[in-house]
């Protein structure tokens, strides 16, 4: 065995179906009177049925937050929250919305009530992405960690099943890259091949079944799991690129993760043979990479870079970008395979050995 350290991070759980009946309860038990209700305005109805349900301990609701986490969007939130005097914070969405409640917590110190509807895992970290004039910038506190997570599958059983699949892939990448970046250890390693497992065989299904209740539960739990793995360890080759295109093209980003995944796993495959033991078996197959791929292919992820609006040229751009300033990858970065990769992603070809 190997030395590693292992932080676990603060929170409570819940999980189940159902979770949001409890909400009042949570909020009580955490000291909160009155609170702050955030949302995006596509699930402003959503969140105004639960500032309802809550009553006197709703202060209000603020439904517009927005992709990245605009430092002016924060800032009108602000203000709300202190005009209302909200002494506690509740977050219902996916990580716009969770953003917004990190950023708010940030500068306040409230407590955090969140409630997840997509698979993005933002909720299990202490990371918090900010865009000023511009410009994303990320840094992490334990400020920005929820007290508490309410996972309630019935939330998610009307998420789009395009964007199921794409945020469910985004969630499989912070997993997969768990198992092999610098902060690696056997904690987080199970609880990283346990999140593939489950939620690389709860995707397909739900492409084909929206509705199949028993894989969205396997999915959340899965999401769960690889959120804390974003959370506990930091990242490596496969999040510099998506942040590199995500940075310099504005592509989607849970479909970026899609497409980029398979690609740089297979390009450093070559130097994590553990890891690939643990991924060839939670995804049952001999070929982790090309099994990555197939679920894009089958959860319906854009073929390849081109479909989300990145030109062919940006490709040199994205490596120059990647060797500027690399994150620390087990396989050091080479320019010509790195090209070769960004190739691969960028026409949708299945990823190739380099």
């Amino acid at each position: 065995m190997h030395n590693f350290t292992y932080t676990a991070n603060p929170g409570r759980i819940l999980f189940g179906f159902g979770t949001l009946d409890k909400l009042a309860d949570e909020i009580r038990n955490a000291g909160m009177t009155r609170v702050l209700l955030l949302s995006t305005p596509q699930q402003a109805e959503q969140v105004g049925a639960v500032a309802k349900s809550l009553g006197d301990l709703s202060a209000g609701i603020f439904s517009d937050a927005r992709m990245h986490t605009p430092a002016e969007v924060t800032e009108q939130a602000l203000k709300s929250l202190k005009s209302l005097g909200a002494d506690g914070i509740v977050s219902l969405g996916g990580g716009s919305t969770i953003g917004l409640g990190k950023a708010l917590a940030l500068r306040t110190n409230l407590a955090q009530i969140v409630i997840p509807t997509t698979y993005a895992g933002s909720e299990m970290t202490p990371i918090l992405g900010e865009t000023t004039d511009g410009v994303k910038r990320t840094l992490r506190s334990e400020k920005v960690l929820p007290e508490t997570v309410l996972y309630d599958v019935e939330l998610t059983m009307s998420l789009p099943v395009e964007m199921s699949g794409l945020s469910g892939m985004n969630a499989v990448a912070h997993a997969v890259e768990a198992l092999y970046c610098k902060e690696a250890n056997p904690i987080t390693a199970l609880i990283a091949a346990e999140g593939v497992r489950a939620l690389t065989d709860a995707l397909p299904r739900i492409a084909q079944d929206g509705g199949d209740r028993e894989a969205r539960s396997d999915a959340l739990y899965g999401a769960w799991l690889c959120g804390t793995c974003l959370g506990t360890v930091g990242m490596a080759l496969h999040h510099k690129l998506c942040h590199a295109i995500g940075g310099a093209y504005d592509t989607p980003h849970a479909a970026t993760h899609a497409i980029i995944l398979p690609h740089a796993l297979a390009y450093t495959a070559p130097a994590i043979p553990e890891a690939m033991e643990r991924l060839r078996a939670a995804l049952k197959t001999d070929d982790p990479a090309g099994r990555l791929y197939e679920i894009g292919r089958e959860i319906g992820a854009p073929e390849g870079l081109q479909a989300l609006g990145m030109p062919e040229d940006g490709i040199e751009h994205v490596v120059e970008l990647s060797l500027r300033d690399p994150y620390w990858n087990p396989r050091p970065l080479e320019r010509e395979a790195l090209t070769l990769l960004l190739g691969d992603a960028f026409h949708g070809r299945p990823p190739s050995r380099h």
